[in-house]
């Protein structure tokens, strides 16, 4: 009885079925005017961050009952599970063969200088210095160098003719990269992704244990059901985005950028709660984490689709990407080396995302 009642206020998911119905009902009315493009782009845009939230919201709640580092695991992956479905969706209506790698390279900058960077901010502003655990940065930096290298910027050296079967080698070797990584994190060196509180109290006789008292099959089904209906929503979403585009003669990268804020919303929500409430450990994993899986999974993903459907798919960074790239990499190896974040290191990725704002409309 209670689950139901917690289910009756589930208003982004009722909002989310009315939302297809109707606009899939005058979609073909809306589609013919720009005033009916935006209109219909506005609206689902807004749906899918509110549906967002909810995924934010139940991944929290699986947080909470699991612990870390499992929670911000199951938040990445569904997080990086939308942005595949966008992307996947997008890339049929585009035929775009940048799209995914605009889309990959928008979403690390979003997450590791935008949804860090503010986090580190608004951290700072309130506590000062905000400690986690360096091993678990360092560990996520050092495969974001090796899996960036691999395949966004060693394709500029291979020879055009054995792209094809460099990139199915990649599929491989990402997917047996994240089965290893995901195991180290999860089993032999979880505790490289957790950060214990030295001032944080128990009740007297009581162990410090995640909530079981959470129900897993609620959150994890409603987890579900939303992802399904925000890759719904998406497909009439890329309809009106790309119409939107070529009205306005905006570059595709725009709508690259459009796809990873959807993807990273539930991320960026959840990061800010975590900062105010003096949980750095769980912003990095998020960020850090988020950017990670989107490379070790997003790309096998865009690999497989392209090929099955013949489409073309290139991945290789522009130099553009690649210096902003290098400088958020070369200044998270020295920013996060100390175990402590700060206002200053959270301006420094601010402005870095800023820069990356910029540059879309130059």
């Amino acid at each position: 009885m209670q689950m139901l009642k917690d289910f009756s206020k589930e208003y982004s998911l009722f909002l989310a079925i009315l939302t297809y119905f109707g606009i899939s009902h005058f979609e073909h009315i809306l589609v013919h005017t720009t005033a009916g493009n935006l209109l219909g782009l506005g609206i689902l845009f807004v749906v899918i961050i509110y549906s967002s939230m909810s995924v934010a919201h139940h991944a929290e709640m699986l947080a909470e009952k699991f612990g870390e580092p499992y929670g911000t695991l199951i938040l990445t992956i569904s997080a990086v599970i939308v942005e595949i479905l966008i992307i996947v969706i997008m890339m049929i209506h585009a035929e775009s063969p940048t799209l995914a790698r605009d889309t990959i390279y928008s979403a690390i900058m979003l997450d590791i200088n935008g949804l860090l960077g503010i986090a580190a901010i608004i951290g700072g502003i309130k506590y000062g210095e905000q400690p986690y655990n360096v091993d678990s940065s360092n560990s996520y930096l050092s495969m974001l160098l090796v899996a960036i290298g691999i395949a966004m910027v060693l394709p500029h050296f291979i020879d055009v003719a054995h792209h094809d079967m460099f990139n199915m080698f990649n599929v491989v070797m990402f997917i047996l990269l994240y089965i290893v990584f995901t195991r180290i994190q999860l089993k032999s060196h979880k505790y490289f992704f957790e950060y214990e509180e030295k001032n944080q109290v128990c009740k007297e006789g009581e162990i410090c244990e995640p909530h079981h008292e959470i129900n897993a099959w609620y959150h994890t089904f409603n987890l579900v059901v939303s992802i399904v209906l925000i890759g719904v929503l998406a497909e009439i979403l890329s309809v009106f985005m790309g119409n939107t585009l070529e009205t306005f003669e905006l570059p595709l990268a725009i709508g690259a950028v459009g796809v990873a804020v959807i993807s990273a919303a539930p991320e960026l929500i959840t990061a800010v709660r975590a900062a105010v409430d003096n949980r750095m450990q769980t912003v990095i994993n998020i960020a850090l984490g988020a950017s990670l899986a989107t490379i070790l999974l997003t790309i096998p993903a865009v690999i497989l689709v392209s090929r099955s459907m013949g489409m073309e798919l290139n991945l290789s960074l522009t130099p553009l990407q690649g210096v902003m790239l290098g400088l958020t990499l070369l200044l998270s190896i020295v920013n996060f080396s100390d175990g402590e974040t700060n206002v200053l290191e959270g301006f420094l990725h601010f402005i870095l995302f800023v820069v990356f704002a910029f540059l879309l409309f130059v």
